[in-house]
């Protein structure tokens, strides 16, 4: 039998590389000769270049950079040499999990530090640019990020405005003349989860902003902020990209990454996939197990499991998912390509409990799995590309 173990990181638990050497030390428990294929995913979220970098073998770098309160951090990224590709990860800069709940403050935060990476990849010799956007603590519309890659955005009186959306309200000018020319030549490509607009009731702001500390005052006011910006982009560009499906992602990073880098927004599951090389992989295998923490309805809008299990389909290939919850609407997976799926917990648990036995749930679950695939009949002849 050929397996391919491809899971997403069981949050607060493993990451996805973790998740992904448990199953397979399950799976030989259960047969020693069955061929591994371990290929940890994400879907543009928190682990996504840990999962990108351990799919094409890009070399990780690090670069002193801003966090988003602008104090100083070091930020991991990822650079490919032979095809002059870089990958960031915005969350390793900008990131909500490097900020106590106390010091989330959507109005003050920055995506300066993304600039920052941006230009170390330019100076590495970056021709193509995957950035990908889950996880921001920051609703700026990619307002830092522009300044350090050379943007000049400036209030009424000719003075450069302080970092943070809120700072946005005093946005008069928005001079692009210095920006970086290197960006002129530079492929981007931005890994989104959501498809929300940069503004309203289903933008940016009002969708996120209260996870990243704002207020419904705050929330409103970020909201006309980022109108601003977006006025002043479609002066400064003569496009208006503020009610392109993901252009809310991140705090309105989507809509800067379109906007000013010419961007073009994918499905992190589907960007991650293809540079895993997963279609290829899918060819070869007999059966994949994929998995994150919970599986729900909302695992429909690109998660992992969902995007592995879809390609997975169309290859004839059987889908398992193993996840920490099966929480309400996880039946529609059963629509999606998953032949299965199975919680967890082995008894009653709580959540500290299920956490810290999360690797040996998986090791466990993914044994018995195969054991029973196996007494079943459903060998490697019964699951292999012949048998489809």
């Amino acid at each position: 039998m050929k397996l391919l173990i491809c899971p997403d990181s069981f949050k607060d638990a493993l990451p996805a590389s973790e998740a992904a050497r448990a199953i397979a030390e399950g799976a030989l428990r259960a047969d020693p000769s069955i061929e591994i294929d371990e290929c940890p995913m994400a879907d543009g979220g928190e682990g996504s270049l840990d999962a990108l970098l351990a799919a094409t073998d890009a070399e990780r770098r690090s670069t002193r950079v801003q966090d988003a309160l602008g104090r100083p951090c070091d930020a991991a990224w990822g650079w490919h040499a032979s095809s002059r590709t870089a990958y960031i990860e915005l969350a390793e800069a900008s990131g909500l999990q490097a900020l106590t709940r106390e010091e989330r403050t959507a109005l003050h935060s920055t995506t300066h530090g993304v600039g920052e990476l941006i230009l170390a990849a330019l100076d590495a010799g970056a021709k193509r640019l995957l950035v990908t956007l889950g996880g921001s603590a920051t609703n700026d519309g990619g307002a830092g990020m522009l300044t350090a890659l050379g943007a000049r955005l400036l209030d009424a009186q000719g003075q450069p405005l302080a970092p943070g959306g809120a700072a946005l309200e005093d946005l008069a000018q928005l001079d692009l003349a210095d920006i970086d020319p290197r960006l002129a030549e530079l492929d981007v490509e931005a890994a989104v989860d959501v498809d929300n607009p940069l503004l309203g009731e289903n933008g940016a702001s009002a969708i996120f902003g209260p996870q990243k500390g704002a207020s419904e005052a705050d929330v409103k006011r970020l909201d006309a902020a980022l109108a601003r910006l977006a006025d002043q982009a479609r002066e400064a560009t003569g496009q208006d990209l503020r009610d392109q499906p993901g252009a809310g992602a991140a705090g309105g990073m989507g809509f800067a990454v379109a906007a000013f880098l010419g961007g073009r927004m994918r499905p992190g599951i589907e960007m991650i996939m293809e540079q895993a090389g997963m279609a290829e992989r899918l060819e070869a295998a007999d059966l994949v197990i994929t998995g994150e923490g919970q599986l729900d309805g909302q695992s429909l809008s690109g998660k992992t499991p969902i995007g592995i299990s879809r390609a997975a389909r169309a290859q004839g290939v059987p889908v398992i998912v193993l996840a920490g919850r099966m929480a309400p609407g996880w039946q529609a997976a059963l629509e999606e390509g998953v032949s299965a799926a199975f919680a967890l917990a082995d008894g009653p648990m709580d959540l500290d409990e299920a956490l810290s036995r999360c690797a040996d749930l998986l090791r466990d679950r993914t044994e018995n799995l195969i054991r029973l695939i196996q007494a079943t009949g459903l060998s490697t002849t019964g699951l292999s590309n012949s048998g489809r």
